[in-house]
């Protein structure tokens, strides 16, 4: 059974200040894991029991291409285990409870401080099915929507994440500066990626299904096509300063501190 990691040591916080990401290791038993493997394909099959209208869902690509993305929108799209993306799962109880462990909120009061409640920018599925998937250009996460940068997520693994499925690259070390601030979501010109991510700097984030990483939002990462029969599945939580508000005044789904979420709170009824 994965060991209850509750807290980072010093020696941990220095090296994800220092790379920009940090392996958390296996924080899911085989057990909750293969619940959390059901759960999203009932989600994507319309068999779950939830409000599908609260979530947006993606189809994947026909192409590989990122600009050729498969039709989203807020509802179900059709019975199918190719969906690219599926998000606002906050206000799934399943996918609620694990948000809300404690040590991602300890790690949250570390980077917004320890009185300051926390949000969730998104809560999203990412998938890449057997031998489809969909190509992911190097990015910082950031969004000039917000009136301030979320600085951290947490990228739990589903399947396994390899070289041949389309496991995330990263390129340590890059998450101490906005590379292309102008660009609204944080996305590299073709020049910047030549220049900021040779082959020779990427690693490959390889996990094991039920791993987690840490990443700082501002790390440079991207992802390949899926070239295997093995999907890859992956479960992202952004996770931001609470008071964080959008160029509307909206506010969002609040996890740590007064009036989070509570996955016996949440309703359900099946509209898809």
């Amino acid at each position: 059974m994965p060991a209850q990691l509750s807290h980072l040591t010093d020696e941990q916080w220095n090296q994800y200040q220092t790379d920009g990401y940090l392996k958390l290791g296996k924080l899911l038993t085989d057990e909750q894991l293969k619940a959390m493997q059901d759960r999203i394909d009932a989600i994507m099959l319309g068999k779950a029991d939830l409000n599908y209208d609260r979530l947006f869902m993606q189809l994947d690509s026909d192409t590989g291409k990122y600009e050729d993305t498969g039709a989203g929108g807020r509802g179900h799209k059709g019975s199918t285990l190719g969906y690219r993306k599926i998000q606002d799962l906050e206000f799934d109880p399943m996918f609620l409870d694990f948000m809300q462990r404690p040590i991602f909120e300890h790690i949250c009061e570390h980077e917004y401080g320890k009185d300051s409640p926390v949000s969730c920018f998104r809560a999203m599925f990412m998938n890449k099915p057997a031998n489809k998937g969909t190509f992911l250009p190097w990015h910082q996460d950031r969004w000039a929507s917000l009136d301030r940068d979320p600085l951290v997520t947490i990228w739990l693994a589903l399947d396994p994440a390899t070289i041949t499925n389309g496991c995330v690259q990263i390129i340590p070390g890059t998450h101490k500066t906005l590379l292309n601030p102008t660009h609204p979501s944080g996305f590299l010109t073709k020049e910047q990626a030549q220049e900021h991510c040779p082959e020779s700097k990427r690693v490959f984030l390889e996990l094991e299904a039920g791993e987690v990483a840490l990443l700082h939002n501002w790390t440079l990462h991207g992802s390949d096509v899926n070239r295997s029969s093995q999907s890859r599945r992956a479960f992202s939580v952004c996770y931001m300063e609470g008071r964080t508000v959008d160029q509307q005044g909206q506010t969002f789904s609040r996890i740590f501190g007064d009036n989070a979420l509570s996955p016996d709170s949440l309703t359900h009824s099946t509209t898809g």
